[in-house]
């Protein structure tokens, strides 16, 4: 499956925004937005009008690179969002917050999405007590996700677990530092995403 290597404060740059790719980094004098705030490239700090297609493309990319899907994975999760109840942008987003990758970085158990996916992915989370090796598995309302022994043991983990203090833990969950497990206690509302997401523009771009 293709996937980007390149340097993630690229990303960020080109969205004008931080997206917190890289930690505890993003929260530095070290990050690549704060030393080179303007977008990648030769014309980068250049000024061009974009057009009402590009505003919306634009906010699309920003959302799934922060979530770090691609863009057929991206296309399916609207595509769900667009069949279920209710408003199509914050289905998407509901969605999106509820992967089971996502859940771990927001519980504290890795710096970044990046880095629960590949938790997630070495068998080091389990659902419920059972394994779970698939980040886009949907975590529902009373689900336990736990971080295995044999992972609590490092530093990393440790590490990860005090960023939470930083960035705030979602509302909609809960957390027992002490034996490195969580809970989902609802579902997330549109307003426990903080991000600044313009969700109805993604949903204009594909309705098109």
């Amino acid at each position: 499956m293709a996937r980007y290597i390149g340097p993630v404060c690229r990303i960020c740059r080109r969205e004008g925004l931080k997206l917190f790719l890289k930690g505890d980094r993003c929260y530095t004098e070290k990050c690549g937005i704060e030393r080179r705030a303007y977008a990648p490239g030769q014309h980068g700090q250049g000024h061009r009008k974009r057009s009402d297609y590009g505003i919306q493309l634009r906010e699309k990319q920003k959302v799934r690179r922060m979530y770090g899907l691609l863009e057929k994975q991206f296309r399916r999760n609207y595509v769900m969002a667009d069949r279920m109840k209710g408003v199509t942008g914050e289905n998407l987003l509901r969605i999106l917050e509820t992967r089971l990758d996502n859940v771990v970085f927001r519980l504290g158990f890795a710096v970044n999405r990046s880095e629960a996916r590949q938790l997630v992915r070495h068998n080091l989370i389990t659902l419920n007590g059972h394994k779970a090796n698939i980040p886009s598995m949907a975590v529902k309302v009373g689900d336990v996700v736990d971080l295995k022994p044999r992972a609590r043991k490092h530093i990393r983990s440790v590490s990860a677990l005090e960023s939470v203090d930083r960035r705030g833990l979602p509302q909609w969950l809960e957390l027992d530092r002490k034996n490195f497990r969580g809970t989902m206690t609802a579902l997330p509302e549109r307003e426990d995403v903080t991000m600044p997401i313009e969700e109805h523009l993604i949903v204009e771009l594909y309705s098109k």
